[in-house]
């Protein structure tokens, strides 16, 4: 894997606190900054995914739509009666 080095700017604080977690693991500060940032892509894909699901679901049900639903909620009715 290619890897760029690039050069950010953040509180000092935040620094600090950076480097000592990665002194913590044992891992490059860089390694830590990498793999924050996986994880933050990782968790707005997430977020994206959930907003477009919400999004396809945001309308109401047609007619056909309604009419499955109905029959699925009959049929585990009947499964839940059998488990009795």
């Amino acid at each position: 894997m290619t890897t760029i080095k690039t050069a950010i700017s953040i509180e000092e604080s935040l620094y600090q606190e950076a480097d000592a977690l990665a002194k913590a693991m044992k891992i490059p500060r860089s390694q830590l900054f990498a793999i924050a940032m996986a994880e933050f892509l990782q968790r707005e894909k997430n977020r994206q995914l959930v907003e477009s699901v919400n999004e396809a679901y945001a309308d109401d049900l047609d007619e056909s739509e309604n009419i499955m639903l109905e029959k699925m909620r009959q049929h585990q009715g009947k499964l839940q009666q059998k488990e009795w």
